[in-house]
């Protein structure tokens, strides 16, 4: 947890609202902002990082925004802003849609245009960014819940602002771990809330964020398929999870995990055997290119995946003599080596 700053420690009042710009824009999304208190603008920012989602909280001076689909272009985080007004009142419009908001809940969303404004009070607001692949909800059946003034005294919306202001006034005293943990409980309560706005209560929050960190794990793999040590105790310890938890997540699968890194990694050195311009380089450089420490072993298993030799492969795939590479095999050896592992939680 970090506050950015405070507008009362930058140095001349003429200049805070140009830092709350500039915060705004560089650290949520490009905006207008415009306001008819820059003389004395005041605000401040802080922001909580939960990894699955993060949480901001946001005072200010009164100030109106607008978002156009040239500002979306600048910049896109593709999020769903689940936004708490604890005061002042938001009149905001988007997508058709236009509600004055004060002590409730509203949804916007990041990659459409969108207007608003504050009376002349200072707002404070607790803000929701969820990745709208993490959502198990359609983005065209979200649309009619965007800036509508949605409850927040009653049913699940008030469970959902009651933890978004404990999480943000006990965050502070949270090991980083926790705090991730406490993500997952976030988007889970916050899934469950906007299921049941749109009448559909039986949405299952713990799927979603299953599959959401099963797309996270593939991106990882196909991000560092070079690296001799993935494995899968490495991916659990990136992920924040047990070994038997990663298994877990890929029982229903098609393949276990370790086979698919392994398909993975078969899939890639047959598509560069298959290349001309990687024609002149070894076999074992290709194999190790893509994290295969034996040549036997990498041989073994390319032929027990698609019925032939790499060496075969190659020349069928080329038109070139099976054994033209064993010609000279340390000629080209230095010109291809493993990608460097990047180690991406995707």
């Amino acid at each position: 947890m970090g506050t950015l700053v405070a507008s009362e420690v930058v140095g001349a009042r003429e200049d805070r609202f140009d830092w709350f710009c500039e915060t705004v824009s560089s650290h949520v999304m490009p905006v207008l902002l415009s306001s008819r208190h820059t003389a004395d603008f005041r605000a401040d920012i802080t922001e909580v990082d939960l990894g699955a989602v993060r949480l901001s909280a946001m005072t200010c001076s009164p100030v109106r925004s607008r978002r156009t689909m040239t500002h979306v272009r600048q910049g896109d985080p593709e999020h769903l802003q689940l936004a708490l007004l604890t005061r002042g009142a938001l009149r905001i419009s988007q997508r058709g849609n236009e509600s004055v908001v004060s002590g409730g809940l509203v949804l916007t969303d990041t990659s459409r245009p969108s207007e608003a404004a504050c009376a002349d009070e200072t707002l404070t607001s607790v803000v929701l960014q969820i990745p709208r692949q993490a959502l198990p909800l359609g983005a065209d059946r979200l649309d009619g819940l965007l800036a509508r003034n949605l409850p927040a005294d009653s049913g699940s919306g008030a469970v959902v602002a009651d933890f978004m202001r404990s999480l943000l006034a006990r965050a502070p005293h949270c090991r980083p771990e926790e705090l991730h943990g406490l993500g997952a409980v976030t988007l889970d309560l916050a899934t469950a809330f906007l299921a049941g706005q749109l009448g559909e209560p039986g949405a299952t929050p713990a799927e979603a964020r299953a599959r959401e960190t099963l797309q996270r794990i593939h991106r990882f793999i196909e991000h560092n398929l070079g690296d001799p040590d993935l494995t899968p105790r490495l991916i659990a310890d990136r992920h924040n999870m047990s070994l038997r938890g990663l298994h877990a997540l890929f029982a229903g699968q098609p393949l276990t995990l370790a086979a698919h890194i392994r398909r993975s990694r078969l899939e890639r050195a047959r598509t560069d055997l298959a290349r001309a311009e990687f024609g002149g380089h070894p076999v074992q450089a290709i194999a190790a290119r893509w994290g295969f420490t034996s040549a036997t072993g990498f041989s073994r298993a390319f032929r027990e995946a698609y019925g032939l030799t790499p060496t075969e492969h190659r020349a069928f795939s080329l038109g070139a003599a099976p054994h033209a590479e064993h010609r000279n095999p340390a000629r080209h050896a230095h010109q291809l080596v493993p990608p460097a592992p990047r180690f991406t939680c995707g």
